[in-house]
């Protein structure tokens, strides 16, 4: 089990990847404390999350993301992770 939410979690890294997306782990604490989401920095979209998140959260974070802004239909990804993308 451990093991697919692993996989499944480095098949939406590389999702994020290919829509030009860069995912960051970083502390968050003080005013930017909480899970992370989508954002534009410098005009380059990015998924910014606490890095101390489970590997679960941190796929919830960038589905949620991807799913918020960007068109995945044109790409391949497991059935497990296409579930979580068209989630609502």
């Amino acid at each position: 089990m451990a093991g697919d939410v692993q996989k499944q979690l480095q098949e939406l890294e590389g999702l994020a990847q290919n829509l030009g997306v860069r995912v960051s782990y970083d502390a968050m604490t003080g005013l930017s404390q909480g899970s992370g989401g989508l954002c534009k920095v410098r005009g380059e979209w990015r998924i910014i999350m606490d890095k101390r998140l489970k590997a679960v959260e941190r796929m919830q974070v960038i589905s949620d993301a991807l799913r918020s802004r960007f068109d995945t239909e044109a790409h391949f990804v497991s059935p497990q992770v296409r579930t979580l993308l068209t989630a609502s």
